[in-house]
């Protein structure tokens, strides 16, 4: 079992709440209310904002050329791919660049930007990747489920969100995502240790899901 199965397991019911969400289930099935995609979007671009300093403090951590260059991957998918495409989703709906850039964090997004920088910040590259984690893997989790549900995408508004998630370049990346973080732990992981490494991960899952909330609560 690799370090993220079990976390997994042993978070089974945070990782749930997160990637079963009603903002989920709803999005997958295309009547999620537009007044949440939009506030979502525009908090997960400021989120990502903060997640690509937080990709960025990795190479700091890293002890090693090779996860010094991993963690750069991230920041680049970050800054090169995933932003682009919540301007393009946003631009559909006539926000440009300032409009987003210009909004205010929701309560939700510091905590949760702030909860992974301070993980970071206070531990080594795997508490950060314990952090990351329910993000990067939780993500490519849910993109595959929806994709894979049979649903009439054709037809669902959120098809462009889907169809980035469950492609095989984010796939990709969650995977070596992954690796990468299970490379980390054959290093520096001691049964002592996994406690704390754990309730990192399960602190992630619940701020994930307190992020689909808002979402919900601003329709």
């Amino acid at each position: 079992m690799t370090l993220f199965e079990r976390l997994k397991a042993d978070a089974a019911p945070q990782w749930a709440e997160y990637t079963r969400h009603a903002f989920v289930e709803q999005l997958g099935g295309g009547n999620l209310p537009q007044t949440a995609f939009k506030h979502y979007l525009v908090q997960d671009y400021l989120f990502l904002i903060q997640f690509a300093r937080a990709y960025a403090l990795g190479v700091y951590k890293s002890q090693s050329l090779a996860d010094m260059r991993q963690s750069l991957e991230g920041v680049k998918a970050i800054l090169d791919v995933e932003l682009d495409l919540h301007l393009e989703l946003c631009g559909s709906w006539g926000m440009d660049r300032a409009d987003i850039e210009g909004a205010p964090e929701d309560t939700p997004t510091m905590a949760y930007t702030r909860f992974v920088l301070d993980a970071g910040m206070a531990g080594d590259l795997l508490d950060l990747q314990a952090a990351l984690a329910p993000c990067i893997l939780g993500y490519a989790e849910i993109g595959a489920d929806l994709a894979g549900r049979g649903d009439d995408t054709e037809t669902n508004p959120y098809r462009r969100w889907i169809e980035e998630y469950a492609g095989a370049p984010y796939q990709d990346l969650a995977a070596g995502f992954a690796s990468w973080m299970e490379a980390t732990a054959s290093d520096v992981m001691t049964e002592r240790r996994y406690p704390r490494i754990l309730s990192l991960f399960e602190k992630a899952c619940r701020l994930e899901s307190d992020f689909w909330q808002m979402g919900l609560d601003a329709a």
